[in-house]
């Protein structure tokens, strides 16, 4: 039997560890993917099973990722409940790239000092809001309730804790404070709030709508609270060592990133459905359509990353002292995104 390098073995011993992928495929794709471009190559692209993904989550069920990537890619999924856990997979060597929402992209670009990831492409926005109980009418009365996020430091995280912060009510890491946070996945957050151990949760589409739909009510559009009503919630985050390896194949998966947004946008009624057969693939029960078509109103579709935002969310993220101040130069890196656009006769999208 061949035996491996000890860097391999290294790599297969941390996915172990993390359970981001298998040892099989991970193994098999390794030496494919060494710098130089030659030979089949495969792309392990991660995203979480909600609509806010939902550009994501049509190109894979769709196979527009498989079209645009073409013969000579091979392309492996893995989903994510939350931000934080995809970042590990990147840095773990498990992920090449992965829609990811921008506190969690932030800190991937912070903790490898601006080395470790590019952002090619925005994906989606809006789809996030605070709902809680029936009788919750005012931020005051969240004082000593118990309020649900994804994850610790993730975006939907951040953004509870920096609203709370500004109307005057203090938060902790460990859960204390005026409200207390309680990160949990998202699927246990239902369950939670209908058996009353939380009193509310700040989280995406669908769960939104599942909230809804289980008794409570929208406190906090997160919509309201940004400029234009426009927020980035979703972006196509790389892998720079993936980048500079296989640039050609960072542009067919752009150009798969656009092609999945078009389609989104002009067949919902067959996006919706995709969605559903999809997350039901994932999941073992299809989502329900009423529900897709409840939640899609709230959400945007677009290429644009809306850099401002993603700046204005670091801030919020440093206010609540779960991030650093850091320089976000070089984080952007839209040449495949435009050179896309422009050949398909659309709007290019400011560099930031």
């Amino acid at each position: 039997m061949r035996r491996l390098p000890l860097r391999r073995l290294v790599t297969l011993a941390t996915l172990a560890a993390v359970g981001t992928a298998t040892l099989g495929t991970t193994a098999a794709c390794g030496d494919d993917s060494d710098a130089g471009g030659s030979g089949p190559v495969t792309l392990r692209l991660g995203y979480f099973p909600n609509i806010t993904h939902a550009p994501a989550v049509v190109g894979v069920e769709k196979g527009i990722f498989k079209e645009k990537l073409g013969s000579d890619v091979t392309l492996e999924t893995k989903t994510f409940n939350a931000g934080p856990a995809a970042v590990e997979a990147v840095f773990s060597g498990a992920l090449d790239a992965t829609y990811i929402g921008p506190n969690p992209t932030v800190n991937a670009f912070s903790k490898s000092k601006g080395e470790a990831v590019r952002v090619v492409s925005g994906a989606a926005s809006g789809g996030v809001a605070l709902v809680v109980k029936p009788g919750i009418t005012s931020v005051e009365q969240l004082r000593g309730k118990k309020i649900a996020t994804p994850q610790l430091g993730n975006t939907q995280d951040v953004a509870l804790r920096y609203w709370l912060k500004e109307k005057g009510l203090a938060t902790t890491k460990e859960g204390g404070g005026d409200v207390r946070v309680v990160p949990q996945e998202n699927a246990q957050t239902i369950e939670t709030f209908g058996s009353g151990a939380i009193d509310g949760a700040w989280v995406p589409e669908p769960f939104v709508s599942r909230l809804v739909n289980a008794g409570g009510k929208v406190l906090v559009d997160e919509r309201d609270l940004w400029p234009d009503r426009k927020f980035v919630i979703t972006n196509l985050l790389v892998s720079t060592t993936f980048l500079k390896a296989h640039p050609d194949v960072v542009k067919k998966l752009v150009e798969g990133q656009v092609a999945a947004n078009e389609f989104v946008n002009t067949k919902p009624d067959e996006a919706q459905q995709a969605i559903s057969d999809h997350i039901g693939k994932i999941t073992g029960k299809p989502l329900d359509v009423t529900l897709i078509k409840q939640a899609w109103p709230t959400l945007q579709f677009t290429n644009d990353p809306i850099a401002s935002s993603l700046k204005t969310g670091l801030d919020h993220a440093v206010a609540v002292e779960l991030t650093r101040p850091v320089d976000l130069a070089g984080l952007y890196d839209l040449t495949y995104l435009n050179e896309v656009l422009k050949a398909e006769g659309k709007p290019e999208v400011t560099q930031p």
